[in-house]
Order: C-alpha cells, then structure tokens, then sequence
C-alpha cells in the first residue's frame, strides 16, 4: 500500500521536515551565560554568592531583581548549578565554578533537571499554584543535592498567593531552595522581602555591553564598526538581552548591506539622528539661526527620524558638552570631529548656559512625547531655544537692572570657528580677586555663588583649600575650577577642608555694614535724635546710601 494518496489536481508539495538539529537559535539565548565567568557587569555578586558558598552559610531563599536583560533568570539556573554541581568525578560539592560537563549541570542547563523547577509567576498567579509547590516542596530532593524553585516575576502573584508562601519560604524543608526573580521588586510584599537574602543586578554599562557584543560578532564572523556596536550598547540600556536583540537585527540588516554593521545602518535600523547632523543642528540653535535649525530638523524627519530622536540627540550633546567643560574622560571610540565641536562648545559656553539648555530641551521632549503634532511640537521646541539663546544670563540681567540700564538682547551665543587656546591671564591670590576675574569674564552667576558661598582657608598660586565646615553646593567647585582654567589657562586644584575658613565676601560685607550702622547710630546727633523721639528710627536704605556715599568718597 502507497504511504501517500494522489489527488487528482492537487500539488501538496513535499511533507513537513523534522527541524534540524543545527537550526539557528538567536544570540539572545546562544550567548546566554553558561558560568558566573561569563555573567558581565555584577562583579559584587558573583563575589558574595562565591563567599557564601565556599563558607557554607548559604540562604534557603534569594531575591533578585533588576531591570529586564540584566542575568536574573540566568544567575537563577548558575546558582542552582553552582549548589548541584557534582564535578566531572561525581565528588565535588557546591562551587561558585560548576564543571558544566556533570550530569546536573548539564541537565539544568538544557532545562530538564527533575530537581530544578522552573515557573512563570505571571501564569501562575492563584493561592492553588502556590498550595501546590508548597505540597511538592515537602519532598527533598529526587536525585540532586538540592531541591530548587525558581520563580521568575514573582511580583505577579497575588496577595493570598504570597501569604500562603511566606511560612514555607521562612522555613523549607532540608536541602530545598527559593529563588525569586522580578523586575518590580516594590511590589513584593515586605515579609517576603525579610525572608530573602536580596541581590539588585545592576544595569550593566555600555562600555562592557559593547566590550561584549565585539566578542559576540567575532564569534560569529561578522564584521562591525566599533561605533555601531557602542550605538546599539546605547540603546540597549544596560540590557544585555535587548542588545543582543538589537545586534541579531543589524547582522541581518547587514547581510544585504554588504556584510558589515555600520554606524549608518545602525542608525537607520533604530530611527536615531546622524550624530554630525545633530552637531550641525546644535551649531546652528547656538548661532541663533532659527530657519537653518528648522530646515535641519525637518530634512531629518524627512529621512524617518523621529522628533523625539533628535531632541534626545540634542540632550546627550548637550550633557557630553557639560562632561567635557568638567574635564571628564574621553568616550571611548568618539569621534575626532565630535570631539573637537565638544571642546569648541564648552570653551564658549558657560555652566549657566549649558543648564539652560538642557532644561529647555528637557521641556521640549516632554511636550513632544505628549503632543498631537510632533513635529510641529519639536519646531516651537527649537524655536524657544533660539529665542532664549538671544536673552541675558539672569546674573548679567540682575546686573543691568542694579546699573539702572535697559535689560537688552544679547548676541546669539555662537561657537568659534575653532577650538582656541585659553588666553593666560594674572592669577588671582584673593577670593575679591577671584570675583573680579569671573565678572570680568562675564561669568556673574558663578561669582555670585563664590561671593555667598566660598570661604578661604588658603590660596597659593593655582592650589586654593576652601572651608566645608558650612554647607557647599555640590558643583561648585568642579565649576569655579573649571572656568579658571579656562579663563587663566592654568590647572586649579581646589579642594576642600572642614577647617572654618575667613567669612565670605557676603558675610564680611554684612560685617562692615553692621559695624557702620552701629558707627552712625553712636554719633551724638543720632542718639540724640533718637532719644528725643523713642519710636524713631534710621532707615535701612538711609544706612545704605551713607555706605555707598562713603566708599564712593573712598575712592
């Protein structure tokens, strides 16, 4: 008898194959780790997990949490290897190294290792689900060292769920073990949090996740540009899983572009802004060319990029600007150019105006993310920040104010044509002369904050010591000896001692003001005056204008 039947008419084509053994797994679940080695960016974790088995003081229940992508579900099956593993000669005993070649762990890793359950909170949410692992936890270990659950997003069961948990979880039977995984972790009740001994895997950063997908793709014998690689380490956000996602999508994307995953494709796959346009643009809204930074922004939204995409882009130059003003370290695998515009710009910019500029661009994503019309939203952003980079600074307009002058539009803050060295300049030995120099330099919010805020222990060329025995801002510092770098052109050492320093300029100044007025109020005619008239007294402003008068005779 035939095995097939022929239908007249009818092409069935060839039967369904069985899948092949050599069938293509994503890189997400290919380069899962297979050892507390391989588990990037959780060094303290790995650290505590191997005292604790080497020391035999080992938890009955752990909690892990983080966010997704992080290696909770894959330190969950390490930790149940690490506990089971027997060694190649079937006589080892628990490690923070498993063998990976024993039978538990190698049943565990393929995931059918009759001791090592595994469950999903959010299918298993109901008080009887948990009744039921609470009735099969009674019953140590079939063949294993230990019996071990593993629940993954245990926040998603409910409340009676959790409750009928809680006296098993605080005393399991012998040689029988939780692991709980969740990436909401403020939602677990607290009398299962003080059951567990608590692990927060942290996000890992995107230096060691771009480290990590170079060794991936030379793995696979595919090519990347190193800027491709941090792109999608940027965008995976601390997850080694969505950035595994993210690369498996441009290896694919680049079989048909050649074979390399370029930063261009990269950027087309994720719908990001060209970053040297984004520098463009940049140049343009500090130039003040409203028509040019509109005209830019939209030949990127003709390309597909997304609005909020560009203002994201603007926030991150915006943040690196203000990280190279600070000195920070150079980002690794940045670009000449890039770098070059950031020197530019920190050199032209002071901190106030960077922190304007990040705020505006802050409300404009906001608006954007929420508005009916985003890219006219995105536009009216733009168009703002233009205006705004026409108006003063608030300590230059405080300023005007106080000289009795019209409050008058400034010129557009405008980058130079080239990074400039630093012009040297006489190095200040007081903190008045410190002031002077910044007001000089146009700097009037930083000498402001120095006048109320920096009180001197010692100043010896460029080391000046200031006293923390009083509160400090936290930036304050890093911003006063930044900007005298780039006013002197010499490398300031400040630093801090809780030391009590001489009064600030605004307290000394509160001093002789005080001492005046005690000084106008001892001269005979005042006290006689205000004897005669008991409920009599010398206005402030009066007191202010004899001050100012006597300086001025002063000088």
């Amino acid at each position: 008898m035939s095995d097939s039947i022929d239908l007249p008419g009818f092409d069935l084509g060839a039967p369904p194959q069985a899948a092949s053994k050599d069938a293509y797994r994503v890189l997400a679940r290919k380069y899962r780790p297979q050892t507390f080695g391989e588990l990037i960016g959780q060094d303290a974790m790995v650290t505590t997990l191997g005292n604790a088995i080497r020391r035999q003081r080992l938890a009955h229940a752990f909690l892990l949490t983080g966010v997704r992508g992080v290696g909770k579900t894959s330190t969950a099956r390490l930790l149940a290897k690490a506990l089971n593993c027997i060694g190649p000669d079937g006589k080892g005993g628990p490690t923070i190294d498993p063998c990976g070649v024993c039978e538990p762990c190698v049943g565990i890793a393929e995931g059918r290792h009759i001791d090592v359950i595994e469950m999903d909170a959010a299918s298993h949410t109901g008080v009887d689900d948990m009744r039921a692992v609470i009735d099969a936890s009674r019953m140590t270990a079939f063949v294993a060292r230990y019996k071990i659950y593993i629940i993954d997003e245990v926040h998603m069961l409910s409340k009676n769920a959790f409750n009928a948990l809680l006296k098993t979880l605080e005393e399991p039977a012998e040689g029988v073990k939780f692991v709980l995984a969740t990436t909401e972790v403020n939602k677990v009740p607290v009398t299962v949090l003080s059951r567990c001994q608590r692990f927060d895997l942290r996000r890992i950063p995107a230096e060691k996740l771009a480290d990590h997908f170079a060794r991936v793709v030379e793995a696979e014998g595919v090519s990347a540009e190193p800027e491709a690689l941090g792109l999608i380490a940027r965008a995976a956000e601390g997850s080694a899983r969505d950035g595994l996602s993210i690369l498996d999508q441009a290896i694919a994307h680049a079989d048909m572009e050649g074979g390399q995953v370029n930063a261009a494709a990269v950027r087309d796959m994720l719908g990001l802004s060209d970053r040297g346009a984004i520098r463009d643009m940049m140049a343009l809204l500090l130039a003040g060319d409203a028509l040019g930074a509109l005209a830019a922004l939209r030949r990127q939204y003709d390309l597909g990029v997304d609005p909020l995409g560009v203002l994201r882009g603007l926030l991150e130059t915006v943040h690196a600007t203000t990280l190279v003003k600070l000195g920070a370290a150079v980002e690794p695998g940045q670009a000449t150019e890039e770098r070059g515009a950031l020197e530019t710009w920190a050199a032209s910019l002071s901190f106030a105006a960077l922190h304007r500029l990040w705020q505006l661009l802050l409300k404009g994503h906001e608006e954007v993310g929420r508005a009916a019309l985003p890219i006219e939203a995105c536009e009216m952003a733009l168009l703002r920040l233009v205006h705004a980079s026409t108006l003063p600074d608030p300590g230059e307009l405080a300023r005007m104010i106080q000289n009795g002058a019209p409050p008058v539009a400034v010129a557009p803050v405008a980058p130079p044509p080239a990074a400039s060295e630093p012009v040297a300049a006489a190095i200040p030995q007081s903190i008045a002369a410190i002031v002077t120099v910044l007001e000089n330099a146009g700097e009037l919010a930083l000498a402001s904050r120095v006048v109320h805020h920096v009180s001197l222990i010692s100043i010896v060329d460029v080391e000046m010591v200031v006293s923390s025995s009083r509160p400090l801002p936290s930036d304050l510092l890093a911003e006063l000896g930044a900007t005298l770098k780039q006013i002197t052109g010499r490398m300031w050492r400040i630093s801090s001692a809780p030391t009590v320093g001489a009064p600030t300029l605004r307290e000394a100044e509160a001093a002789r003001r005080e001492a005046f007025k005690a000084e106008i109020l001892a001269t005979p005619v005042i006290v006689a005056a205000l004897e005669a008239f008991p409920d009599a007294s010398l206005p402030e402003s009066e007191i202010d204008r004899l001050l100012a008068a006597q300086r001025s005779k002063s000088a």
